[in-house]
This record gives structure tokens, sequence and C-alpha cells, in this order.
């Protein structure tokens, strides 16, 4: 029993000083956890607020601007764009910069004064469902106050607001149409980062690599050898998966597949960076592993793939400009979801395709240094 009980000590220590001897473990296994929980615990977050909203008032009443300041009075509506037609507003809507939409007829306070009720519209960005549906429930609320202070008021003012609403892209606001395109950037990251840089990883830990490196191949033809299969198994995979959410889910793509593809492969080649970067320090595949997954856990968490980029803290949510994922979750959105063109995810497109080319840049000038 003793002999035993010592054995597993030795074995116990061996182990603790195999992880703490490599600075890089320890970094990982001490302060980067401590380091996600802080940053986690203020970003991760359910509440919907300081939602981006057009007004479309054509009415232009008191009545209609009391209205307006009972959305605004909660602190969860933040009218961004005061518009006279819904045209523009719809456009507001494609490019993503309002989340909702007011829309109050014309003849709103004429209505009320003779008695008749009167139907106002709130519009709301359905690609995500559960944002989508807090917001409709807070325009009932705020539809709800505004009737009693109507009555309470004892004004003469005979009819009442009914609010109409509907989920922009997503009228029934089905969740699959929020979480399938995320699920797909998150697999093409899983292919892109953790398999490439173990790839790499293993010739190095087997001894190969030194191998293949006195061949006359050179060293730039080694990094696409290594990589571009990876980026033709994202393509093969992303096709895969637009296939089957098509046939289970029913879900299309109402944009542009061509520039899809195209974008697709800037993500792709953005995160076979990443997994050079990560293969140029690591020493075996379990460091890779763990290394590409704590870069994965915070790219997908601040991403706006699980909660609103917009309700976290202002530090977080410049920290997620250089987030590939969060770009390419709004150009999967824009391009699957709302079918919009090139000029409303343009901004989009920018930040990815530079990410992607830093990325690329400063990982294969790393990794031919550390082949050299």
């Amino acid at each position: 029993m003793k002999a035993a009980l010592l054995r597993i000590k030795q074995m116990l220590v061996k182990e603790f000083l195999q992880m703490f001897r490599d600075p890089r473990m320890r970094a990982v296994v001490l302060v980067m956890p401590l380091v996600q929980l802080t940053v986690m615990a203020f970003a991760l977050t359910t509440d919907v607020k300081d939602i981006r909203t057009a007004v479309v008032d054509p009415d232009n009443t008191p009545e209609s601007r009391r209205l307006v300041s009972e959305f605004t009075a909660g602190g969860y509506f933040h009218v961004t764009h005061a518009l006279t037609s819904f045209p523009g507003a719809a456009k507001l809507l494609d490019a993503g910069d309002v989340l909702a939409v007011i829309r109050i007829p014309r003849n709103f306070a004429s209505d009320l004064r003779a008695g008749r009720s009167v139907r106002v519209q709130v519009l709301a960005d359905g690609v995500m469902a559960n944002d989508t549906a807090i917001t409709v429930n807070y325009a009932n609320r705020v539809a709800a106050r505004f009737n009693e202070g109507l009555m309470a008021g004892r004004v003469a003012v005979l009819g009442q607001v009914e609010v109409r609403t509907r989920g922009w892209y997503n009228p029934n606001l089905e969740s699959k149409f929020y979480f399938v395109p995320g699920l797909i950037a998150v697999m093409l990251m899983l292919i892109g980062l953790v398999l490439t840089s173990m790839g790499i990883v293993r010739e190095k830990e087997i001894g190969t690599i030194e191998q293949v490196l006195v061949t006359p191949i050179r060293r730039t033809e080694f990094i696409l050898g290594k990589t571009l299969p990876f980026l033709i198994t994202g393509y093969i995979t992303m096709t895969m998966m637009f296939v089957i959410s098509r046939i289970l889910f029913g879900i299309v793509i109402h944009g542009s597949a061509p520039l899809l593809y195209l974008l697709a492969g800037v993500f792709m080649l953005g995160n076979l960076g990443l997994a050079l970067l990560v293969s140029v320090t690591a020493k075996t595949q379990q460091q890779a592993l763990l290394t590409a997954f704590f870069i994965m856990v915070p790219a997908v968490l601040l991403s706006g793939f699980i909660f609103p980029i917009h309700n976290m803290p202002q530090v977080v949510q410049i920290a997620t400009l250089a987030n590939p994922m969060r770009w390419f979750l709004e150009i999967l959105r824009g391009l699957v979801v709302k079918g919009v063109g090139p000029g409303d995810i343009l901004p989009a497109m920018a930040a990815q395709t530079a990410l992607a080319t830093g990325f690329l840049i400063l990982a294969v000038a790393k990794f031919r240094k550390t082949l050299e």
C-alpha cells in the first residue's frame, strides 16, 4: 500500500513539474483562465438594451411624439434615425444600422381623438430570434403604459394604441436562422485553426519535418502544401453544411453565393494564419490543441454568436474588432439570411480582409524564421 502511494506521489510530482516547467503552459493553465473569466463575466449577458431604433413618424404630432418618448424612456430603445417614410427604414434594417423600426401612421392623433384604435407597427430584426422576442415584449409593455397614461390623463382622446409586430427577415422568429450560420462559422474556424495547427506540429513532433526540409522543396511551397489541403477541406465541409441546412432546416443563401464563398476563403485563410502562429511555438500536439482551443473559446463567445456585441462593455466591444469571426458572422447573416448586397457588408468585408492579411503576413514571417 505504501509503495503504491509512493509511486502515485512520484507520478503527481512528475506531472506537475512537466506542466509548469514550460512558461507557455504556465500561462495557459494559470493566467488565461483568469483573464477569460474576468472578461467573460462582464461580456456574457442576455439582457437586451440600447436597441438601435428608427422612427417613421409622418404624423409628427404631440401625441405621436409622446409615444416615441414612451419607447425611449425605459432605456431599452435608442432612437438613432427619425424618418418620414418607410423605404429609408428598410435600408437601415438591411445594412444593420438599426435593430428595430417604429412605424406610426399618418393620422395617428386624429384617429385617437375620434375614438378609433390605432395600429403602430414595430419591425424587429429577426436574425437574432431571442433578442427579437424580447424587443417585441418591450414594445407591448410600452404600448400598455402609453394607453394607461391616456386613460389616467382624462384627455380628449378616446382611442387606444394597438401594436402590431413582425420579425423582419424571420417572421416566425425561428432560432435556426440565427444558430445554423453561426455553427457553420464555428466549424470553419475549427478546421482552419485546430486541425491545421495540429497537422503542422505533428510533423515537428515525429521528426519528419526535418526530412521534408532537406528535400529541394522551398519553404513557401512547404507552407502552401501544408495549408491548402485544409482550405480545400474547409470549402468541401462548408458546401456540405449548406446542403444539409437546406435539406433539414430549409435555409437558403438569399444573397450572392460566389461572394459568400470568396469571403469564406478569406476567413479560412486568416484562420490558417493563426494556425501557423500556433504551430511556430507549440512543440507537441497537446500544446497546439490547448492553445487553439484557448483562442477559439473567446473568439466564439466574443463574436456575437451567443451574446449581442452591443450589450457588452465598451472595452470588450473594441476588443471584438480584432476577432475575425465577428466579421464573418456579419457576412453570413447578411448574405444567407438577409440577402443584402456587397455595399451593406462592406465594413465587415474590409475588416475581415485586413485581419486575414495581417495574420498571414505575420504567420509566414515567423514560420519561415523558425524553419531557418
